[in-house]
């Protein structure tokens, strides 16, 4: 897997708001409101989040843009399905290797794009 494509899921805007895909723009409004309060607030645990990589850093122009790309339709639809490849992935465990993640490097092609 290429450093872009683990820079796209350790980056994607539902691990930097700690949400499931199917969540409402309701929840996206108030996780992101919440996070920018602990934030400004220094609170412990609101600096990093987790992903299949590991922990991310999170700071408050990150979840402004992440409260940003979930608000497109077109933009949401595409890191929801990037967060598929990540399903059965376990966050608490240690990062997977490559074969756990081949659905992402099969992505590309599935969004019609060509090589």
């Amino acid at each position: 897997m290429t450093a872009e494509l683990r820079a796209r899921v350790l980056d994607n805007p539902f691990f930097v708001l700690e949400l499931a895909p199917e969540c409402g723009r309701a929840e996206v409004e108030r996780a992101g409101q919440r996070l920018l309060g602990m934030l400004e607030l220094g609170l412990a645990g609101a600096e990093r989040y987790r992903t299949p990589f590991g922990e991310g850093r999170r700071d408050a122009a990150k979840v402004r843009e992440a409260m940003a790309e979930l608000r497109d339709p077109q933009r949401r639809l595409l890191h929801e399905l990037w967060m598929r490849g990540t399903d059965g992935v376990d966050l608490a465990g240690p990062a997977p290797d490559e074969g756990e993640l081949a659905g992402f490097d099969a992505a590309p092609a599935a969004l019609g794009w060509r090589k």
